[in-house]
């Protein structure tokens, strides 16, 4: 130890000192991380020095001290708050800051005016993605986009750096981050100038110089003595409207009925039509359901047309009561707006306010003739060839009706449907009329050529003679009449008796084949030959007249149809 530490720590003066110095930094209570009192002792260029009633004093730079130009308020003796960060650090001294006392006591008054909702001034100091920092005594704070203003804003830069009311919405203590809004405070504001407006109007009132503020396409907003009001599209006619716009202009003044004040809310809602006569009212005294009024089509719609039966009064033509031949025709292609049109009430709904109407219920209804050419010739135009059908349009009745493949020819042949194309003209029978639905037959006009079988007399049992008309791979095809009108396929299995003899490349056109039928049915069209069963019904007739025997003594069939031909001859000479 040095020898003059030694004398000194010998000298009872010292010792006295020494104690009661620490007598006095006990008594202090210095806490790290807290905010003290300090007085400042000194001011220089960079620093502003304290006394902190610490072992030394300490010093804080005078940028902590620009904040609402704190440095030309103090002096020397100011009282100041500071926090304490570090009692004595490695160096031996105090550490302090100015700047993390204010932060510090802006977030314990943010606390407070969080619990409280308490208003506190912000200032604006810069934009972030999704918002604004708004500054609350040098504590950064975020404010949302949508919490500056009560509608959104295209300009804000005459809000920047300039006070403003905030109120906080959010803390969170661990990250230490704060959200606020300005919209809260101005809507509470605005709330209760309307609170305090509201209480000098009530419901049922009329408005005489109500302004329209703004408009859209399903209401109006009005300006009512400073209070705001909104006039809905349903609520300024009984009748429809199509735009709000049609009837006012922004500046316009209108009379109106308040309808509605909801104190919760603090919304009013105003009325137009609410001034006038309901017409639906005394509607049935002058309407009646079946008769046949005029009116003015005033909107066209995919599915149907609005037509004014008055003023305040529409109805509803829907699209499958605007044409007869037609039900899914668009109400484009038959009507217009404006255009004055014949109608006939179907219904009248006076609780909804609904009124059907038919247009074509006034118009000749084509149906009606049309049933009374069932089973005659009428020329039809064709409108479209599909896959299997062709349709067409009655040209007298503006009727459409199909003709099936099958009905186009006797023969039913698919093919047949290449030979026709949109816009020929044809003739037809209407062979069907159901559900407003028309079948057509082209054949229908030709004799049929199942009639050879009544003007013959041919029915299931008999054999005829028919001609092969075509060789196919499963069979053939044989004409039975002369016009060859009346084709049959005969499978190969038919063909004959013996599988040798079945086969369909043995045969010509033109051969001749007997067969028998086997089935005949006039109405479903359905014919059945068989040579096979002709061959076998002659064998039997033939075993039948010369014995079971002649088979068994080694005698073929075609020794017996010899023999039987031999007889024949015989008996003629």
């Amino acid at each position: 130890m040095d020898v003059k530490q030694d004398e000194r720590a010998e000298n009872p003066n010292y010792k006295e000192f020494q104690s009661l110095l620490d007598k006095d930094f006990k008594d202090r209570k210095l806490v790290e991380n807290e905010i003290i009192k300090a007085t400042v002792s000194e001011i220089t260029n960079n620093y502003v020095v304290v006394d902190c009633k610490a072992k030394m004093e300490g010093m804080i730079p005078v940028d902590e001290f620009k904040y609402n130009d704190e440095l030309s308020k103090i002096k020397v003796g100011s009282k100041i708050d500071v926090f304490l960060e570090r009692i004595e650090s490695f160096k031996g001294e105090i550490i302090i800051s100015r700047d993390k006392a204010r932060k510090m006591a802006a977030w314990r008054r943010m606390e407070k005016s969080f619990e409280k909702k308490e208003e506190f001034t912000a200032y604006i100091t810069g934009k972030v993605k999704g918002g604004f920092i708004a500054t609350v005594e040098n504590l950064p704070c975020f404010m949302p986009s949508s919490q500056i203003d009560v509608r959104p804003l295209k300009k804000f830069d005459h809000l920047m750096n300039t006070p403003v009311k905030v109120i906080a919405t959010k803390i969170d203590k661990n990250r230490g981050n704060v959200c606020v809004s300005r919209r809260a405070v101005l809507e509470k504001s605005k709330n209760a100038e309307i609170a305090e407006a509201i209480k000098n109007i009530k419901e049922g009132d009329v408005i005489e110089n109500a302004l329209v503020k703004a408009t859209t396409d399903w209401g109006i907003f009005l300006d009512i003595n400073g209070l705001d009001a909104l006039l809905h599209v349903s609520d300024l006619s009984y009748g429809r409207v199509k735009k709000p716009s049609d009837l006012v202009s922004i500046g316009d003044k209108i009379k109106v009925k308040i309808i509605k004040i909801d104190p919760d809310t603090n919304r009013v809602s105003a009325s137009v039509k609410a001034l006038t006569e309901n017409p639906f009212d005394n509607l049935e005294k002058k309407y009646k359901v079946g008769e046949i009024y005029e009116g003015t089509v005033t909107k066209l719609m995919d599915y149907g047309c609005f037509v004014k039966i008055e003023e305040g009064i529409e109805g509803l033509i829907h699209s499958s009561e605007l044409d007869w031949s037609n039900k899914n025709v668009k109400p484009s292609q038959v009507l217009s707006v404006s255009q004055k049109i014949k109608f006939k009430i179907i219904s009248i709904d006076k609780d909804t306010k609904r009124i059907s109407l038919s247009h074509r219920a006034t118009l000749d209804n084509p149906w009606e003739k049309v049933r009374n050419k069932l089973g005659e010739e009428v020329k039809i135009k064709i409108t479209n060839v599909t896959d299997k059908a062709i349709f067409g349009e009655i040209l007298d009745l503006k009727l459409q009706g199909m003709l099936h493949y099958k009905e186009i020819s006797y023969q039913e042949n698919i093919e047949n449907l290449k030979n026709f194309k949109i816009g020929d003209l044809m003739n037809v029978k209407i062979i069907e009329i159901k559900d407003d639905k028309i079948r057509f037959s082209k054949r229908a006009l030709e004799d049929d050529p199942l009639k050879w079988f009544a003007e013959n007399n041919k029915k299931v049992g008999d054999v005829i003679t028919t001609r092969v008309h075509e060789v196919l791979k499963t069979g053939v095809k044989v004409s039975i009449d002369k016009d060859k009108k009346l084709v049959v396929t005969i499978k190969k299995t038919d063909l004959a008796k013996d599988p040798s003899d079945q086969r369909p490349e043995v045969y010509s056109k033109e051969n001749a084949l007997d067969a028998k039928i086997i089935e005949l049915d006039l109405k479903t069209r359905r014919i059945k030959l068989s040579p096979k069963s002709a061959q076998l019904d002659e064998e039997k007739s033939l075993i039948a007249k010369f014995g079971e025997g002649a088979t068994k003594s080694g005698a073929t069939l075609k020794g017996i149809f010899e023999k039987a031909i031999g007889k024949k001859g015989g008996k003629k000479k």
